[in-house]
């Protein structure tokens, strides 16, 4: 069988009833809802489903026009960069799926849904490798795009315009946005929690794990990249102000080069001598049960059955520090079992 995964992240966080009415759109379509997580400060939710191919392009296309109907971009605002009312649209191979049977879902979704909502095509479905980095796509935010569209001041040609939208920044788009969609591996969404209520020292480790680093300029304007700690991680601080903490804010996009016990030993490492603690951390969507077993060898310091390693994991790095981690519902190969 054929299994794809999908997660999209929509900007709403806050309005439960506009979450509900997208989340049933997916579940019309005849994908199985594996998670719905929904966060205020980012105002944000991140909504994992999978099924056979047939199956997710029906939920996406759905989730896609729902969330166009019901959200309205001029009124976001949120702690988590975003442009539009579904921000990224990724799908995922599951089990024996390839990275072509998502691309073929991708395709299918983007034809049907060209000349509705401006689209970027990221990931492997990039029209082009420059354009493959979702956060190039994103630069500048939802605030940004209609001077961005409109011939405005832009860094990179290359990134600047959509694969497809309608033509004309109209109030179609001014509601909307724009949405990247594409085809990635797992990739796990992965918080620390740093003990500080402004993001400093948790946007500095944030600069320093990364893998693309952060400059430095000299007087004359000299500039030089320092290349980060970690392999295939991006990062950077936020403000979480419902708890009073900041956040380092990380994508493993290769959990297979970088291990989440290594990104949260990491983030310890180096924010404890700057003053500030470490409290634990919490996965954002659904997480493969090979990293949770990774980690737990790490704090178990032996092999023991799957169910005490993944104990161990949620211990050891705290996953249930701010709302408690349902290993069950969490971690992919468990729910999609149940």
């Amino acid at each position: 069988m054929t299994l794809i995964e999908a997660v999209p992240n929509i900007s709403e966080g806050k309005d439960h009833s506009i979450i509900q009415s997208i989340v049933s759109s997916v579940e019309n379509g005849g994908s199985r809802v594996l998670g719905v997580e929904p966060d205020e400060d980012y105002n944000r939710t991140v909504i994992t489903y999978a099924g056979e191919p047939e199956q997710v392009i029906s939920s996406s296309i759905a989730l896609v026009r729902t969330a166009r109907s019901l959200i309205d971009m001029r009124n976001h605002k949120g702690g988590h960069p975003r442009m539009g009312a579904v921000d990224v649209l990724p799908f995922i191979p599951l089990g024996d799926s390839t990275e072509e049977d998502a691309s073929a879902v991708a395709q299918a979704c983007f034809a049907e849904l060209m000349g509705e909502v401006s689209m970027f095509k990221y990931g492997s479905y990039a029209s082009h490798p420059s354009r493959a980095r979702l956060p190039d796509l994103r630069r500048g935010g939802y605030e940004g795009l209609k001077e961005r569209f409109s011939g405005g001041a832009w860094k990179n040609e290359d990134t600047r315009m959509p694969d497809s939208w309608p033509g004309e920044w109209d109030e179609g788009c001014d509601r909307f946005g724009a949405m990247a969609i594409g085809v990635r591996p797992i990739l796990i969404a992965y918080n620390v929690n740093i003990e500080e209520p402004e993001p400093q020292v948790s946007a500095t480790v944030g600069k320093i794990l990364r893998t693309s680093g952060f400059l430095i300029k000299s007087e004359y304007d000299q500039r030089v990249r320092i290349g980060g700690m970690l392999e295939s991680i991006q990062g950077m601080g936020v403000k979480l102000e419902s708890h009073g903490i900041s956040q380092v804010s990380m994508n493993l996009s290769n959990p297979d080069k970088t291990d989440i016990h290594v990104a949260y030993e990491a983030v310890r490492a180096l924010a404890e001598p700057l003053g500030a603690r470490v409290n634990g951390s919490e996965i954002v969507g659904l997480v493969p049960l090979q990293s949770l077993l990774n980690a737990g060898r790490w704090y178990c310091g032996e092999e023991a059955s799957e169910e005490i390693l993944v104990e161990r994991a949620i211990l050891g790095l705290g996953l249930s520090t701010l709302e408690k981690f349902e290993p069950e519902s969490r971690i992919i190969e468990w729910a999609l079992r149940a």
